[in-house]
């Protein structure tokens, strides 16, 4: 099976799960159940997931994939405010409903694994990898090593902002909040990542004067006058 349909399956199987697992709870659902809802063996499902809580890894990942994208995209000419909002009306007209209902989904298991330990380790994960993710564009940004600890400390502090906003945010709208309350995620988005990190990211990055266009040419710095999906794949 090539990577590319393993994910695929994966991510299948992770669906099913996770509608299993908040209409039932995770003590609630079986493996035989999650592979009948799918349509495989259950031998099948223990090949790809090590147990039925794991199962619920891919599709919380998926929920975060949207940031993780935009971050790894993110263009040194343009703020972080204006990048998020550029990526958010994209996504706004693009998206397919499946992936706006991964993300339903997603913020789902999110809400679930404040009572299901095993949920809240799959959303940790992913929180993880997004810092990983922040650690790059925070080094690229600031001309530094990854492994610096000021970009580690940088990344840490922004992706648990965003862990923060993405649980605040669910919660809301399972609660019922009009999803119109969050039409300026992305611009929360960027005030966390910039309170997080003192303002040290955030703004564009312009090479030095007379310098190489390359990146981190002659240090990056603030251009001057620089200053995620709003949420409502949630039914």
């Amino acid at each position: 099976m090539s990577e590319q349909r393993r994910h695929r399956l994966r991510l299948e199987i992770s669906r099913e799960a996770a509608r299993l697992f908040w209409a039932h709870g995770v003590d609630g659902t079986s493996g035989d159940q999650i592979a009948d809802a799918v349509g495989l063996s259950t031998r099948t499902i223990w090949r790809h997931f090590r147990s039925k809580e794991s199962c619920a890894e891919p599709i919380v990942t998926q929920s975060v994939a949207w940031e993780m994208t935009t971050l790894r995209e993110w263009p040194p000419h343009l703020s972080l405010e204006e990048h998020f909002e550029e990526r958010s009306r994209r996504f706004a007209s693009e998206a397919d409903p499946l992936e706006t209902a991964d993300i339903g989904l997603g913020v789902r298991m999110i809400r679930l694994g404040d009572t299901e330990p095993a949920i809240r380790t799959a959303w940790l994960m992913a929180c993880d990898q997004l810092e990983r993710e922040m650690a790059e564009i925070v080094a690229t940004r600031l001309g530094l090593a990854v492994g610096d600890l000021e970009v580690r400390l940088h990344a840490a502090a922004a992706s648990a902002s965003l862990r923060v906003i993405n649980e605040y945010i669910g919660a809301a709208l399972l609660d019922g909040v009009d999803p119109r309350e969050f039409a300026d995620s992305p611009a929360r988005i960027a005030r966390a990542v910039r309170r997080a990190t003192a303002g040290a990211v955030g703004d564009p990055v312009v090479p030095s004067a007379g310098a190489g266009a390359g990146p981190g040419a002659g240090g990056p710095r603030p251009g001057p006058g620089s200053a995620g999906p709003n949420g409502d794949g949630v039914g």
